[in-house]
């Protein structure tokens, strides 16, 4: 049975704003790092945004599909804090930290080697040697980034991510006087161009992992969770229970991801102005995405704590507020980009040239926030009640299969018969907005089914 009371949206929706509204300042304010990045690049030189844009695709792969692994602790500690199993929460911690270790070995190991994967955009041999300078440094932050990611998912489980934020907020402070150092050059540093945007990153990073375990050893808050109070070896019933979960959200990650990735190395052919133009409206996509993101990081929080505490009923109509909130909200969004589409375009200041190139590209991103809003919040939704597999497998299906395939057979007219307005870059964004509408549907599907089975087997505790 479908829970969905209008009268609960006034309690939960006030709930929801209260952990997305830290989650949203935080995640635009790492996004802010790739708006700096693209727009100084930018103004950089036009080979170096086109580096830019192939080694961030590429490192936000891996990234999001390692952490994504990590990710798993969120909705596993969410149930334990919402069962009061304070103490088994700092032993997931312990082990979510050893299978970041290993992830990271991993991580390092790709991102030194990633030769075939730039080779794929065939484009001029100095772009592709700054790609892969900027993948190299990239490497030495990823411990860093791992350790956080660790980190983020305990603060989140838990409803305490103003904390995350304050830390975010503050790199980002340092993230444009690093970013004119290493980019442009001062102070006796030679200026690297794209490059020097991964320099300031990795500084940031470690700043980040470092001022944030400060937090967690002196703040009586994590104190019940006993974080620190003893060392332990692997737990491999633990980790593997992190990795079933994990691993399926993780190549999730790594499926959306990589259709964007795709997309940026096939439009790569189409010549540099076709991929900066795409790499700025995919940058633009990126900090719209926030807002459902963050608000279905918060939905995920509350439905796995609901169904810690035992009640299943409870859980289901947070997600349905949420879907109806989020939806609604993106929708707005949506038609607020396409009306502001010239001065939003201004705000990157780019080359005529590849301003005139992106103008359409903004209606695809404007259309399109309906069904990333539905399918983002339905896919946290099933994290929450630790369900990862399935939604992996229509990821893979709809993103890949309909969205890239698609993309690729109307971007480059395989067939013969591809409208004009539908060939290039076009027809890669019409293809991902498509697969994004077809994910949604079945998410959705998948969440009504699995809350119905949920309450029938967990009868709920009245309280």
């Amino acid at each position: 049975m479908l829970h969905f009371k209008v009268s609960r949206l006034r309690e939960d929706i006030p709930a929801l704003l209260k952990l997305a509204g830290p989650l949203l300042i935080g995640q635009l304010a790492v996004i802010a790092f790739g708006v700096l990045d693209t727009a100084m690049t930018a103004r950089y030189s036009a080979d170096d945004l086109a580096a830019l844009a192939m080694a961030s695709a590429i490192f936000i792969s891996i990234y999001v599909g390692l952490t994504g692994v990590i990710s798993a602790l969120a909705p596993i500690a969410g149930q334990l804090f919402g069962a009061k199993r304070h103490e088994d929460i700092g032993e997931e911690v312990r082990q979510a930290t050893w299978l970041a270790f290993g992830l990271t070995i991993l991580g390092c190991f790709i991102l030194l080697n990633a030769d075939h994967l730039l080779a794929i955009s065939q484009v001029a041999p100095e772009i592709e040697a700054k790609a892969r300078l900027y993948l190299k440094i990239l490497a030495i932050g990823l411990p860093a980034s791992m350790g956080m990611r660790v980190l983020m998912a305990l603060h989140n489980a838990v409803s305490r991510p103003g904390v995350i934020t304050v830390v975010q907020l503050i790199g980002l402070a340092l993230k444009l006087p690093l970013n004119l150092l290493f980019i442009y050059g001062g102070l006796g540093v030679k200026g690297m161009g794209g490059p020097g945007c991964a320099v300031a990153t990795v500084i940031i990073n470690w700043t980040w992992l470092l001022m944030t375990l400060g937090f967690v050893l002196f703040d009586r808050f994590y104190r019940p969770f006993q974080i620190f109070a003893r060392f332990s070896m692997p737990d491999w019933h633990r980790i593997w229970t992190l990795l079933k979960l994990g691993t399926p959200i993780g190549f999730s990650y790594l499926i959306e991801v990589t259709s964007f990735t795709f997309m940026s190395l096939f439009i790569a052919r189409l010549g540099t102005t076709a991929l900066a133009g795409h790499q700025i409206v995919a940058n633009m996509g990126t900090v719209i995405y926030m807002v459902p993101l963050s608000l279905s990081i918060a939905t995920m929080t509350l439905v796995s704590q609901s169904i810690g505490a035992n009640r299943p009923e409870r859980a289901e109509e947070i997600g349905w507020s949420s879907v109806f909130f989020t939806t609604s909200t993106c929708i707005l969004i949506g038609v607020a980009v396409w009306f502001f589409r010239i001065q939003l375009l201004d705000l990157y200041d780019p080359p005529e040239a590849v301003k005139v190139f992106s103008i359409p590209l903004l209606l695809f991103i404007a259309f399109y926030q309906v069904f990333d809003a539905l399918q983002v919040t339905a896919a946290f939704i099933l994290r929450a009640y630790r369900i990862a597999f399935w939604p992996m497998v229509i990821y893979a299906g709809s993103l890949w299969g309909v969205g890239l395939g698609g993309g690729y057979l109307m971007g480059f007219n395989v067939l013969g018969f591809t409208p004009k307005f539908l060939q290039g870059a076009n027809g890669f964004w019409a293809g991902n907005s498509i697969s994004l509408g077809l994910a949604a549907c079945l998410l959705l599907y998948l969440f009504r089914k699995t809350a119905e089975r949920y309450e029938k087997t967990h009868p709920p505790v009245e309280v």
